[in-house]
């Protein structure tokens, strides 16, 4: 890890909820009815990690057309819907907040909205300032670029090289390393597949914490 770090940069969904494994499900179920055929592992595979609009232009750029605006709605819509009955915290994740005593935020290509929602649903939001929850909306581009995580520093008042970021995709750790960031791939969420730690390495993670215990490790070594 960075030597003596200074904060934890936490990614929302699949890190400290177990939002993915719905989002995807519903995302890959409406594309494919409109006309945009999709699997769920294809829609894990090249989307998890990305904001709304940067999925959006990758399908245009696939499949030569632009998703209608209702289609790209009523995934937003659908995915919030599901989530007061369906969302849970990724397991073992509050014992990891409990543990750290660093400062820490949260920095999501989620929309604020969504966010928010997230962490009140499954009892996290106590957990983080509200002043440093940060968005893709925030920022010019989103991950795999490092705006949004250097954002964050600049919110925290720390430098990036003394942050430490906990990512479930290889747009996230790209978003960390391009930031200047150790990062530590974590694939405890129930959307993580077999290949997911090696993806994660493959995208340069310095380290893999493969459930709870290993992350609560690491932060506090």
């Amino acid at each position: 890890m960075t030597t003596n770090p200074e904060a934890v940069l936490f990614d929302c969904d699949g890190v400290l909820v177990d939002s993915e494994v719905i989002a995807v499900g519903i995302e890959a179920k409406l594309l494919t009815a409109a006309g945009f055929p999709m699997s769920f592992d294809e829609v894990a595979t090249a989307f998890v990690g990305l904001s709304h609009k940067e999925v959006m232009e990758i399908i245009e750029s696939r499949f030569g057309r632009p998703v209608p605006d209702e289609i790209s709605e009523q995934i937003h819509t659908d995915t919030m819907a599901a989530f007061p009955t369906e969302l849970e915290a990724v397991n073992g994740i509050g014992s990891v907040l409990d543990a750290s005593s660093l400062p820490r935020c949260v920095a999501s290509s989620s929309t604020l909205d969504r966010i928010a929602l997230s962490l009140q649903l499954t009892r996290l939001d106590h957990h983080f300032d509200p002043a440093h929850i940060y968005s893709a909306q925030m920022v010019e581009r989103g991950k795999p670029e490092p705006d949004l995580f250097l954002h964050a520093a600049r919110g925290l008042g720390v430098d990036p090289t003394s942050c430490v970021v906990v990512e479930d995709s290889p747009h996230g750790v790209a978003a960390g390393l391009a930031a200047g960031m150790h990062v530590i791939g974590f694939t405890a969420g129930l959307h993580a597949t077999p290949t997911m730690a090696a993806r994660l390495q493959e995208a340069g993670a310095h380290r893999i914490a493969a459930n709870a215990d290993q992350l609560t490790e690491m932060l506090n070594s």
